[in-house]
């Protein structure tokens, strides 16, 4: 019981934390309460029949994964970049790209092109 508690409690820590999206909160929150769900139902059925302990080291495995799925998804801990199409500019004889988020045309090198 008290180590089922300590996941709740970890899994209110890290549903606390702060970004600007809220896509880490929500996929740690989210990951942690189906890793500490899968936890229990393993650990009540294998080894010594602990569902706290499973539950426990479920959730913060879960949370963790969730954690980075979430960063990834905001571009973040090693995400790819955004595939963009670039344009050259015969004039300038560089390459340059448009940028949707911000409406603003960049060269290559993410210098603003205007």
């Amino acid at each position: 019981m008290k180590t089922t508690l300590i996941a709740l409690m970890g899994v209110g820590v890290l549903a606390s934390a702060c970004t600007s999206t809220g896509n880490v909160e929500r996929n740690a929150a989210g990951g942690a309460a189906l890793g500490a769900l899968a936890g229990a139902v393993i650990g009540n059925n294998v080894g010594s029949g602990s569902a706290g302990t499973g539950a426990a080291i479920g959730a913060a495995i879960g949370g963790t994964a969730g954690a980075v799925k979430g960063c990834r998804e905001d571009g973040g801990c090693g995400a790819t970049s955004v595939n963009r199409r670039q344009y050259y500019d015969e004039r300038a004889g560089r390459y340059y790209y448009y940028d949707a988020r911000s409406g603003r045309y960049y060269w290559e090198d993410g210098s603003p092109r205007y």
